[in-house]
């Protein structure tokens, strides 16, 4: 019996039964153990001042550690890339499948939204990419699980707002009569680093669960993660920066916006963004190389180096310490 770790949103619970299911297909059973998170907790608070990346995961890393649980389930874009800001105790033992990465427009489309619509996100990345295409929108922030902030598309003064496609997905959203939705390819907004992945920990050392759950390990999501994350975590703590990464397997024929990746063992395609808090300056950058680490890191250099990112306001050199940039908490999708 493994006991997996989960937040108690309905897309957690969701994602940690999704995996129990694949345990037991297996041939090993699995059971949750339900952990409230402070970012749970405190839902009156806008996430870029909870404290940064780990909001989520904290709690239900810190049940592996502790022995109340075998192993942690979460949305692999909630885990902080650094190792810094990681739980040295703790191992990713398995990406066991990724849906759809892109981003989705509830309440209209980019071209349709009246001049100076409203959206509403309280994501960074998405803002600036959106502002990027629109700069007559404006925005305000969105807290909440998926169904309260879908509630919000055309409520309280907001036109639309941006959800996640695989957290609709994985709920079964299905938009009402007469609500328009566009589904935002990566050409138009790159997605947060490990967006619509899932991603298992176990502890370093219990070697039976890690092996455990290699049997439900994709090996085609894991080497995209790792660039993506790679990407994030050459950065560095200190960038408090809209950031966003997208990885396919560069198999020919490959439709670049469905924002699905194929089935593939050879190159990866990185593409990298990261803009100014305004939104005035968005700088991007692809790569295609076969070692997913570096590939990650070399996109992230050239933004910084050569793309002149170490120049926008808001970034600072590495520091180790907590911070509150868009590849964490902001994003979480229920």
């Amino acid at each position: 019996m493994v006991r997996l770790a989960t937040r108690g949103s309905p897309l957690a619970l969701w994602q940690a039964h999704r995996v129990a299911s694949l345990l037991e297909g297996v041939g090993t059973a699995a059971t949750l153990v339900v952990v409230e998170t402070e970012g749970d907790r405190r839902v009156d608070v806008p996430l870029d001042r909870l404290g940064g990346q780990g909001v989520f995961v904290k709690e239900v890393q810190w049940a592996v550690v502790r022995g109340a649980a075998d192993a942690a389930v979460h949305s692999a874009k909630d885990l902080p890339a650094g190792p810094a800001l990681g739980a040295p105790e703790l191992v990713l033992a398995a990406f066991p499948e990724r849906a759809d990465p892109r981003d989705v427009l509830v309440g209209g489309t980019i071209e349709s939204l009246p001049t100076g619509s409203t959206v509403a996100t309280g994501s960074a990345r998405r803002r600036v990419q959106l502002a990027n295409h629109r700069p007559d929108l404006t925005f305000t922030g969105l807290r909440g699980n998926l169904a309260t902030r879908l509630a919000a598309a055309g409520a309280g003064g907001a036109a639309a707002v941006v959800v996640a496609k695989a957290a609709i997905d994985r709920l079964g959203w299905s938009p009402p009569d007469g609500l328009e939705v566009e589904v935002l390819g990566p050409e138009v907004m790159l997605p947060q680093v490990g967006q619509g992945a899932l991603a298992v920990e176990c502890r370093a050392d219990d070697p039976t669960t890690r092996s455990v759950l290699a049997a439900v390990d994709d090996p085609e999501v894991g080497p995209l993660v790792t660039a993506e994350r790679s990407f994030l975590a050459e950065l560095g703590a200190g960038c408090t920066l809209p950031v966003g990464a997208h990885a396919t397997w560069a198999d020919e024929g490959v439709d670049p916006g469905s924002g699905v990746a194929p089935a593939g063992t050879g190159p990866i395609r990185l593409t990298g963004m990261m803009a100014s808090p305004d939104g005035l300056v968005v700088l991007r950058h692809a790569l295609t190389g076969a070692r997913p680490g570096a590939l990650g890191r070399a996109v992230a250099r050239y933004l910084l180096d050569e793309a002149g990112g170490a120049e926008l306001g808001g970034w600072l050199p590495a520091t180790g310490e907590g911070d509150g940039r868009d590849g964490g908490p902001s994003e979480v999708a229920g």
